[in-house]
């Protein structure tokens, strides 16, 4: 008998309207993707928070976390150590509707392609990956870009 992964819950919470229904079930599947391309275990229960907001709360976390006064499209805030073991409560992604919105029409892309895409780039901030230094941005990019060719969506760093 198999032994079945240990639970992940993704609660999303939505603070801002305007975000489609449908994206409850699309943050769902993309962060399971990318717990199964990163080939990550979860080692017991663990929960992650996914903060649907707009650019005015999305701005006030940019500002207060980051120093930043201006919205972002994404923002991660792991609670686990990076490459830690992945259990217990893992982290908040924040997603600012109108930052993705544009940037969704200045790509050329579907709204749904641009939030599943920084939907797996938070999550894998949570899990400790990053883009800080050249290496590590092609390690994350590489991810990113199979993780979502996975899901049917093209490369987002292609040309």
């Amino acid at each position: 008998m198999q032994k079945s992964a240990p639970p992940i819950e993704i609660a999303v919470i939505r603070n801002a309207d305007g975000w489609p229904d449908h994206f409850d079930a699309l943050a769902e599947k993309a962060v399971r993707a990318a717990l199964a391309s990163a080939k990550v275990r979860v080692k017991g229960a663990a929960e992650i928070s996914i903060l649907l907001t707009d650019d005015a709360e999305q701005r006030e976390l940019n500002a207060q976390w980051r120093g930043k006064d201006a919205p972002t499209n994404v923002l991660s805030f792991p609670q686990i150590e990076p490459f830690g073991p992945v259990r217990g409560i893992l982290g908040d992604i924040t997603l600012a509707r109108e930052t993705l919105e544009r940037e969704a029409t200045e790509l050329g892309k579907s709204l749904e392609e641009h939030f599943t895409h920084l939907i797996v780039h938070g999550f894998l901030h949570i899990l400790g990956y990053d883009h800080l230094e050249e290496d590590e941005a092609l390690q994350m990019e590489g991810l990113e870009t199979q993780i979502l060719a996975g899901l049917g969506i093209a490369d987002p760093y292609a040309d």
